[in-house]
């Protein structure tokens, strides 16, 4: 009998979880005006229902340069944001209800579970790859405008 359970035992800790990939699929655009005059637009994902905001990129392995999720809330409220099963690093932006840039979290570490905090009131919250906030020179008050499809 010990045999069998040390058999089963190797069998179960043996299996294999099939993750399915998870791939981007573009349900918006948005851009960003800089306050130089110059736009950034991306194509985006939108979270806005409660499960797409509570698993947001997670089980990514990858996205596009010009690729982004926003998450729309309904309500305006200090945003906390964490990297729970996120595979990519990413620059977290928090958007006001005029569409203003308010905070920045850049270049969240992949699996940190440690809360991101907004430090202002958001309505909305938009994830890109990390650096790409610095590489757009992107700052406090530049805005956003978006449209789905």
């Amino acid at each position: 009998m010990l045999l069998t359970l040390g058999l089963i035992s190797c069998k179960e800790h043996n299996k294999t979880v099939n993750r399915t990939k998870v791939s981007f699929k573009k349900e918006g655009e948005l851009k960003i005006f800089k306050s130089d005059g110059s736009t950034i637009n991306l194509d985006i994902e939108i979270a806005n229902t409660d499960y797409e905001i509570q698993t947001g990129l997670m089980y990514r392995d990858s996205m596009e340069q010009y690729q982004g999720m926003l998450f729309i809330f309904e309500d305006v409220t200090e945003r906390y944001f964490y990297m729970k099963n996120t595979h990519i690093p990413l620059d977290i932006i928090y958007i006001d209800p005029n569409n203003k840039i308010v905070s920045f979290q850049k270049n969240a570490k992949p699996f940190d579970e440690r809360s991101l905090p907004s430090n202002f009131p958001a309505k909305y919250v938009l994830e890109i790859n990390a650096g790409l906030s610095d590489m757009w020179n992107l700052k406090v008050s530049d805005s956003i405008a978006y449209s789905t499809l």
